[in-house]
């Protein structure tokens, strides 16, 4: 049951609504309403309430937040990125400003603000006698300190310095009155109602799964302790902005507290957590089963259906049968299974995954300088397979790519005699008599080409396997956060602070459950580059690059054109792989102000004294 609030008001500051006080008196004397209630504002953590395909579950939708890095393109809608077009403003927002990435909208999420307000100056009324009852309140107000930490820390992550409200809105408050807090006031804010929910909330074990935990709470802290302590926010832009850059404390502390925090956790302090599969070290020339063995773990991960295992610390399960639906497989799977392929990787993050010996894969091995050709002949290949790119790759590799050549899905009736084998067809096919065929899941296929890849890849991560998406929606579940986040925000917090060995000692475990071997350095530069490429192999179209191209302030270096991998198949064995870097596919533009969103102009005009982020008019 979900309860809808009634809500009006003369005033429209923050989207705020006065809830109807007949509904709100009823509410607050039935504990089944206020858990009904609670349910609501569960709902509404991603600003919507999360039931259709359309609806954001989370941090998840059709167009996801890494299209909006270096790591992805968004065929469909490549200029709702607006970030990467450096035409993002008060009134441009793209998708940052419709329902596509309404988890991150200022609008929605105050109103979940206002929501959870209501709930918690009400609480205490609700009259409850068993001692059951009042535990499982107890728990309630515990969940709804961690849906209003969880939206405060979102909006902070997008925003910045927040407007903090603490109780229900009265029509008889001075709206105007309502002005930002700084970086430090809005980060002590969030922390304390996180403090408060640890300390109620039980652990994992004792509650229904997909509800706020001790250890979700402890995550969601450890996130933005984590995101605290990042360049962006400890004077990387406008450092004297109590906005957007921290004015109280040292950078030093902040990370001394991120790694406090991350070490609690992987101690078991909030609950056990674990990295799923195997963390020791991997075999040496591992074989091809072994491989795949690795790549059928991780992608394992985001495909779980019941109960959840240890490495999910705070997510959603989607249910058909409850309409929790979403169709990863129709929006992102390739266009010869009558998908759309919407977000797909780019080549520069393709080439990040290593070989499968964890030595760099170097696309000029074999012809030393040329960076966008590869051209060998059938013997060739036979001779030394790693000739084609997409061989004896690393295992995160084959569970995240869908690559010419790639096994996959049975092909559709209607399709499957152009392609008995279930193999991915991103090129071209050279006859003999120099006919040419374009291959099923291109943009010269011949069904649904405008449904094809403009990168030369497609997604695998997330995509289920067994599930046709042309007819039917994902029931796999979608991870908010997982314990590997928190092993590689201890990792970082360590390197930063030079504490290199046991920094590298937490990035180990997250490359050797990737089958990868340990790295070994002394050297903090060092160090730092090989963590930041290991999240962002990790995290690949979770929507944490987004974050991180901003908190490491990188993003003028890695926001580049988007050109195309061609691939040509001979008649006689012949293979070239060439990346078409003299045709734009996609073109982004960098400017420094797309580092923090802007406050939507709507929400300046009904409150002129709400201070605009730097950068924008």
């Amino acid at each position: 049951m979900l309860l809808l609030l009634v809500v009006t008001s003369c005033q429209k500051v923050l989207d705020q609504k006065a809830v109807d006080s007949f509904n709100e008196e009823s509410v607050f004397q039935d504990l089944n309403l206020v858990q009904a209630y609670l349910g609501n504002c569960y709902d509404m953590m991603d600003g919507s309430t999360g039931t259709t395909p359309t609806d954001p579950a989370l941090s998840l939708n059709k167009d996801l937040l890494a299209s909006a890095t270096d790591e992805m393109l968004n065929m469909q809608r490549p200029n709702n990125a607006v970030n990467l077009k450096g035409t993002l403003s008060p009134d441009n927002f793209g998708n940052f400003g419709n329902s596509e990435w309404q988890f991150l909208r200022w609008g929605p999420l105050y109103t979940n603000v206002k929501n959870v307000n209501v709930l918690l100056a009400n609480i205490d009324k609700v009259p409850v006698t068993t001692d059951a009852d009042k535990a499982r309140l107890e728990r309630m107000r515990g969940e709804a300190y961690f849906i209003r930490a969880y939206v405060y820390t979102y909006l902070m992550r997008v925003f910045g310095g927040l407007i903090l409200i603490d109780k229900p809105f009265d029509l008889n408050d001075d709206f105007l009155s309502y002005k930002r807090s700084g970086l430090d006031e809005t980060v002590a804010f969030i922390l304390a109602d996180l403090d408060k929910a640890i300390e109620i909330l039980p652990e994992k074990q004792d509650i229904e799964q997909g509800r706020a935990t001790k250890g979700a709470a402890a995550a969601l802290k450890s996130k933005l302790l984590s995101w605290s302590a990042g360049k962006l926010v400890n004077g990387g832009y406008e450092p004297s902005n109590p906005l957007v850059s921290f004015q109280l404390g040292t950078r030093e502390e902040r990370l001394q507290a991120a790694k406090k925090m991350a070490r609690e956790i992987m101690d078991g302090k909030y609950g056990h957590y674990a990295l799923t599969g195997e963390t020791s070290d991997p075999p040496a020339n591992m074989t091809e089963e072994q491989v795949m063995a690795y790549a059928d773990n991780f992608a394992g991960i985001f495909l779980q259906k019941g109960a959840w295992n240890d490495e999910v610390m705070f997510g959603i399960q989607l249910k058909n049968a409850v309409g929790n639906q979403k169709d990863m497989n129709k929006s992102w799977g390739p266009n010869g299974y009558h998908n759309f392929g919407q977000n797909e990787p780019t080549e520069p993050f393709v080439r990040l995954f290593e070989m499968k010996n964890g030595t760099p894969f170097v696309w000029s091995r074999y012809n030393p300088g040329n960076e966008t050709v590869r051209d060998f002949t059938a013997a060739e290949l036979a001779a030394d397979p790693e000739r084609n790119p997409y061989v004896g790759r690393e295992p995160r590799f084959y569970a995240s790519i869908l690559f010419d050549g790639a096994k996959w899905q049975k092909r559709p009736d209607d399709l499957a005699a152009m392609d008995p084998e279930g193999r991915i067809q991103a090129g071209t096919y050279v006859a003999a008599n120099g006919a040419l065929t374009a291959g099923i899941d291109t943009r010269q296929a011949a069904t649904e080409s405008w449904n094809g890849t403009k990168t030369g890849y497609y997604m695998r991560k997330y995509l289920d396997p067994d599930l046709e998406g042309q007819y039917f929606n994902n029931d796999n579940a979608w991870i908010e956060f997982r314990y590997a986040e928190v092993v590689l925000d201890f990792a970082e917090a360590c390197i930063e602070l030079g504490d290199i060995q046991e920094g590298l000692d937490a990035l180990n475990m997250i490359r050797n459950r990737a089958g990868l071997p340990d790295r070994v350095t002394s050297d903090q530069a060092q160090a730092r580059e090989w963590y930041r490429k290991e999240r962002q192999l990790e995290f690949f179209g979770e929507g944490d690059r987004w974050y991180m191209m901003r908190k490491w302030m990188i993003a003028p270096d890695v926001v580049k054109d988007v050109h195309q991998m061609l691939i040509t198949h001979y008649y006689d064995g012949r293979t070239k792989w060439e990346y078409d870097t003299k045709t734009v596919v996609d073109q982004r533009q960098w400017e420094d102000f797309c580092y923090w969103l802007p406050i939507p102009r709507t929400e300046i005009n009904k409150a002129p004294q709400i201070d605009q982020n730097p950068g924008y008019k």
